[in-house]
């Protein structure tokens, strides 16, 4: 395995636990929140839902699109190259045989990178921003 794929690769398991460990925290604030809000919550705790349920939908969105479209260049950047290696085999030499295993181990981890990094983003800076409301 290449140099960067391992980077990439240490870089969406810190994100995985980063992840791990933010969500639990922003759920527990929240639902704290909830829960002593009551039927009639206060203006800002009526905003923080909103926000709550705005940020979720804004990040599986960009998620998805960012998959879709990492999916997408990669499919098309295979195709390229197989069609290539096939009119030019001398061209790839030994290298012809794993070619495709390349491309799909390099597309799951790019694909798997793109979908977390919105989802990530936001559930630290939550984090961040809700830790820092609960000790002030």
């Amino acid at each position: 395995m290449a140099k960067r794929s391992n980077h990439s690769l240490q870089r969406l398991a810190t994100q995985t636990a980063e992840l791990a460990f933010a969500a639990p925290q922003v759920m527990q604030h929240r639902l704290t929140r909830m829960a002593f809000a009551g039927a009639f919550p206060s203006e800002r705790d009526s905003k923080e839902f909103r926000l709550m349920k705005d940020e979720k939908v804004a990040a599986f969105n960009q998620s998805w699109q960012a998959m879709w479209l990492h999916a997408w260049q990669s499919q098309m950047s295979m195709a390229t190259s197989i069609c290539q290696a096939c009119w030019f085999p001398w061209m790839y030499g030994s290298r012809l045989s794993s070619l495709p295993a390349t491309f799909v181990e390099n597309m799951t981890h790019g694909v798997l990178a793109k979908g977390m990094a919105p989802v990530h983003r936001r559930a630290v800076s939550n984090a961040k921003r809700l830790a820092r409301l609960k000790a002030g």
